[in-house]
């Protein structure tokens, strides 16, 4: 439950331009789709697809780190990762498994992002259903385990002597394509009244300086009435 006192608090210190802001983008926002990225070991590739679910809408993005730890370049994101939800897997155990048992529970079926011969054309693809595209690094692409247990394969159809594309610009490809086509489906891609509440809240407190401090006067000042 979001604090709705505590965020009229807050929301003093912004701008009548950034808390409409704020709503204007959130109702572009969606969970139908999510990305997930698979072992991306360099930092300008995973920050540049952050930048690019940004962009296009995804709010959430999951990083699975067996071999390598998922960074983000500040440079490269260019302040993305503040409005972005990231999930990171990086226990001990198999990390592809635990993400991708997660996001089935929540009704995701697994796409993996691959030329692979079976692969649907990305023109083709369903956006009606509820998808996680997954990324593998470029020399291997995704591992064995997600592609022996995705649910489908998706391929952007290539003409040209190059049998693959970087991973943030095959992203930036994917991700424009289908969530074009889903806000022109009759499909509830929207994100709900309380996640869009508790994002709003997120996003407030991230944009205001020293906001612990503020938070922190304004309940000691609370006690004392």
């Amino acid at each position: 439950m979001i604090d709705e006192k505590l965020l009229k608090y807050f929301e003093g210190y912004l701008t009548d331009n950034r808390k409409a802001l704020f709503k204007k983008i959130l109702e572009d926002r969606t969970r139908h789709f999510t990305v997930v990225l698979e072992d991306i070991f360099q930092p300008h590739n995973a920050s540049a697809v952050v930048r690019t679910c940004d962009i296009f809408g995804v709010q959430d993005v999951h990083a699975i780190e067996n071999k390598y730890l998922n960074k983000v370049s500040r440079h490269v994101a260019k302040g993305s990762q503040k409005w972005i939800t990231s999930k990171r897997y990086k226990c001990d155990g198999d990390n592809t498994q635990i993400c991708l048992d997660a996001l089935r529970e929540k009704g995701y079926q697994i796409i993996a992002t691959t030329p692979h011969n079976d692969s649907c054309l990305l023109q083709d693809f369903d956006v009606t259903k509820k998808s996680a595209f997954v990324f593998g690094v470029e020399a291997e692409g995704v591992s064995d385990y997600v592609k022996d247990n995705a649910d489908g394969f998706l391929k952007i159809p290539m003409v040209g002597f190059t049998e693959s594309l970087n991973i943030s610009v095959a992203a930036a490809i994917i991700l424009q394509d289908v969530t074009t086509k889903l806000r022109m489906s009759g499909v509830e891609w929207q994100l709900t009244k309380e996640e869009k509440e508790i994002l709003y809240f997120s996003w407030v407190k991230k944009t205001i300086k020293n906001v612990d401090k503020i938070e922190e006067h304004y309940f000691q000042n609370l006690k004392k009435e």
